[in-house]
């Protein structure tokens, strides 16, 4: 198999994952793709809803959205998607989502070179096809895709994420919080679309608000979707002069920019832990079902708190054994510490004395 590199293409469409944490992990290799082909004009395909992830970034050249919920609906909403990419006359694809789908958009976009790894049942449409190798799937999600752009003879670059915000964003967060801003400001993230074995109770965050208002003062900003908005009311009950709720209020550009503003971030495995990581915020990470290893937070500012358990990860959604020891057993007393030495030590404190990535 030729290198890709060799084909010298001109134009390359890139096609995101789906979810706003793993759209995060595919920014070091969106980078790596940059570094190989400077030249190029490097485009990529997303949903709307992790648009903002790439809109800034100087390794893209532009952002197509994939109205999947809209005009790209369906079979025939999947042909018309792939009629507009092929007036772009794309030289080659570089897949970075797992599925069939991506592969049948880009032989129905017309695009001669297609690479990605064999998953899905998707080999015989891609060009270049990569098989994952088992010390690949022991590794990071970051890795995952960086060794994907190795195995197609690119050049590997840094192992960082890489999150860039538009200056008039990150000018209105500021603003936003220019009112409010007490000595600290604490995001807390309640919320995780994967199921309730992925979320700390919601009572707990709300404790931990309360005693953060209290012996901090701290400006507490709650974050999530619409169907965080129940979580986030009850964690407003018990600081609710300090408590500041977004969830559901703000773009995903805006949230982001709000969490660079946080000296600390509280979070459940979730896509906004990523978003966090990215911008180097101290974060403390409270994992349940899920397995750190592969996909905790790739920073050097994080505290992941786990129970380790027989049964944990599980990767399920809800708890096989009913009784959800895997968030239950982890207390109050313990995220509040871990928030407190954060908090202590300060942005950059946290990140000299971590000293490397995880």
């Amino acid at each position: 198999m030729k290198r890709l590199t060799e084909y010298h293409p001109r134009t390359i469409l890139l096609r995101s994952t789906n979810w706003v944490g793993d759209a995060i992990m595919t920014t070091p290799a969106v980078r790596t793709v940059r570094a190989n082909f400077p030249e190029a004009t490097i485009s990529i395909l997303a949903y709307p809803w992790v648009a903002d992830i790439f809109a800034a970034s100087p390794h893209v050249d532009e952002v197509l959205l994939y109205h999947k919920k809209g005009r790209h609906h369906g079979l025939y909403g999947l042909w018309q998607l792939g009629r507009e990419l092929r007036e772009r006359r794309f030289d080659a694809a570089i897949l970075l989502q797992n599925a069939f789908e991506a592969a049948l958009l880009a032989v129905l976009a017309g695009i001669p070179v297609r690479a990605g790894y064999r998953r899905d049942g998707r080999s015989l449409l891609l060009t270049h096809g990569v098989t994952i190798r088992p010390e690949v799937r022991q590794l990071h999600q970051v890795h995952y895709y960086q060794e994907l752009l190795a195995d197609l003879g690119l050049a590997r670059g840094a192992d960082e994420l890489f999150l860039q915000l538009p200056a008039e964003t990150t000018r209105w967060a500021r603003e936003f919080l220019a009112g409010r801003k007490s000595v600290r400001v604490v995001g807390l993230n309640p919320g995780a679309a994967y199921g309730p074995a992925k979320k700390w109770p919601a009572e707990r965050y709300a404790a931990l608000a309360a005693r953060l208002a209290r012996e901090y003062g701290a400006t507490l900003l709650v974050f999530g979707t619409t169907a965080d908005q129940e979580a986030a009311a009850l964690i407003k009950e018990q600081a609710p002069e300090q408590v500041v709720d977004v969830t559901g209020k703000t773009t995903l550009a805006e949230a982001m920019a709000l969490i660079g503003c946080c000296d600390a971030f509280v979070t459940n495995d979730s896509g906004l832990m990523h978003v966090a990581a990215a911008q180097r915020v101290p974060l403390v990470a409270i994992f349940g079902s899920t397995d750190e290893v592969a996909t905790g937070p790739f920073c050097d500012t994080a505290v992941i708190l786990k129970k380790e358990l027989e049964c944990n990860p599980c990767f399920k959604t809800h708890c096989r054994k009913g009784h959800y020891q895997c968030m239950l057993g982890i207390e109050t007393d313990e995220v509040f510490a871990a928030v407190a030495g954060l908090l202590a030590k300060g942005r950059e404190g946290v990140a000299h004395a971590a000293g490397g990535l995880s």
